[in-house]
């Protein structure tokens, strides 16, 4: 008997036939969906409740007379199921899963733990020519290479699926900085166009007068704290450290003779010499 191969495509199938069309029937567009779900599950009760249908009425519709297309479809999109949860599988066996860790009844953090066991049944499943259920149960020097070397290349190709993925989907939402500048000019200038049309002729005129001034305002560097009619003048503007000039020393700075040194007040002690015994 060969081998079932994993089926590549939705396969085509003629509908159960039904001798009344109820609202909430197995419908040809509901059977169609629930095989589409089944295929993106794996799982009958969570196809079932992607279509709001019952898993008994699943089975029960597949025992019907004339489902022998709604089965095979069935079994084929199963595949579709196993691969998911091969997937998730190795996805588990090589990034592990994070677990809580508790200290007195308290969550304190969490941790990264392994499933060796579930590690090997990959391997006995991907590359049964070396980790068959025949051979032997521990892995030797040799072994351990292999089991890391096969490590580091599936953890290289997940890698490398994960950034392809994560790139397309930067790809599609990307938006570039022009993009987002027009956006909220239009934004802006839709706001314009409705307030305007709110204004009278006389405020619309206001408004006009007001914006080429503002312009011509900004156009000469217009400054408020630089404008003594202006609330917010500060007074001149004191130049800057850097704008200051440096002063200059006294012509006569390096002829000036040394200072000399006070004299000693109060000695904590003295020598005969400073006595005048020589």
């Amino acid at each position: 008997m060969s081998e079932r191969k994993p089926a590549t495509t939705l396969p085509a199938f003629t509908p159960v036939p039904r001798l009344k069309e109820r609202s909430n029937g197995w419908k040809p567009q509901v059977q169609r969906a629930f095989i589409e779900a089944l295929a993106d599950t794996g799982s009958v009760a969570a196809a079932c409740r992607s279509v709001g249908r019952s898993t008994h009425g699943a089975y029960h519709l597949r025992r019907q007379e004339g489902a022998e297309e709604f089965a095979a479809a069935w079994e084929a999109v199963l595949d579709f199921g196993m691969r998911r949860i091969e997937d998730v599988a190795m996805d588990r066996a090589l990034n592990g899963v994070e677990v809580p860790v508790y200290s007195y009844g308290q969550l304190v953090g969490t941790r990264i733990s392994y499933n060796d066991r579930l590690l090997m049944f990959m391997l006995r499943n991907r590359a049964p020519e070396r980790f068959a259920e025949g051979g032997a149960k521990g892995l030797n020097a040799v072994g351990q290479m292999d089991l890391e070397r096969h490590k580091k290349r599936w953890r290289k190709e997940w890698r490398r699926e994960w950034e392809e993925e994560a790139a397309a989907e930067r790809a599609r939402t990307a938006v570039s900085p022009a993009e987002v500048r027009a956006s909220i000019e239009r934004k802006v200038e839709a706001f314009r166009r409705q307030m305007e049309a709110t204004m009278s002729p006389r405020t619309l005129a206001a408004y006009a007068e007001f914006t080429r001034l503002r312009d011509e305002d900004a156009a000469n560097g217009y400054r408020a704290s630089e404008d003594p009619e202006h609330p917010r003048y500060a007074g001149p503007r004191k130049p800057t450290p850097a704008e200051q000039p440096m002063p200059l020393p006294p012509p006569d700075f390096r002829k000036s003779a040394p200072k000399p040194a006070p004299e000693e007040e109060n000695p904590k002690w003295r020598t005969l010499r400073d006595e005048g015994w020589d």
